[in-house]
């Protein structure tokens, strides 16, 4: 019956809300790409215009929550991506036909590409109540420290993402696991996948320091 009812929701998810999904990553194209969350497991359930490398049935970076009656967008809040940039983000609660949040979309739009306008489009880069992620959504976002380490590891070391050595990225897997940032159910794929490295690879590295610590 509990299966019966997970597939309701997420049908209702994908038919409700997809087509709306697509439509405001087609209008946005190349700049932005839209998520849905099932809250229920916790899961990505959908994609339009991937560029944060997440895949369908990932861990989404969400917690259950109650939400206020009659709010239903958080943000917008900032966040780095996989390749630096930094993204603006809105998340917009999804509710069925009772009314009960079953999901959340999640707009993360490209604000790099606006930074050599900043002249004459410094009000749209700065935004109007931009905060930091709300702590009761993102509060365990994997992604996002992974993402934010990442750059600060090749900034310190005046290296591009493009030129990583193999040992570069040996050394980087190995900094991440120090940091612990392997603890999210798919933050090892989500490494190998930013890393340009075949996931065989992560996980005998990170076989090898489990074995060795």
């Amino acid at each position: 019956m509990r299966k019966k009812q997970d597939s309701v929701v997420k049908d209702l998810l994908l038919t409700r809300y997809a087509p709306i999904a697509d439509s405001i990553a087609a209008l946005l194209f190349p700049y932005a790409e839209v998520i849905i969350h099932d809250l229920h497991d916790q899961t990505v359930l959908y994609l339009a215009n991937n560029l944060s490398k997440l895949e369908v049935g990932d861990e989404s970076p969400l917690e259950e929550l109650e939400y206020p009656e009659g709010e239903r967008l958080i943000g917008p809040y900032e966040k780095v991506n996989w390749d630096g940039r930094r993204m603006r983000s809105v998340s917009t609660v999804l509710v069925d036909d009772d009314g009960q949040p079953v999901g959340i979309m999640s707009i993360n739009f490209n604000i790099a590409v606006f930074k050599d306008m900043r002249a004459t489009l410094d009000l749209f880069i700065k935004g109007a109540g931009v905060a930091a992620p709300p702590e009761e959504l993102f509060r365990d976002d994997w992604q996002d420290r992974i993402n934010t380490f990442l750059h600060g590891w090749l900034s310190e070391r005046q290296i591009g993402l493009n030129n990583l050595t193999r040992e570069h990225r040996r050394e980087l897997v190995e900094a991440l696991y120090a940091q612990g940032a392997f603890r999210g159910r798919s933050s090892a794929d989500y490494v190998a996948a930013v890393l340009g490295m075949g996931r065989a690879t992560v996980y005998k590295h990170l076989k090898q320091m489990k074995e060795g610590g």
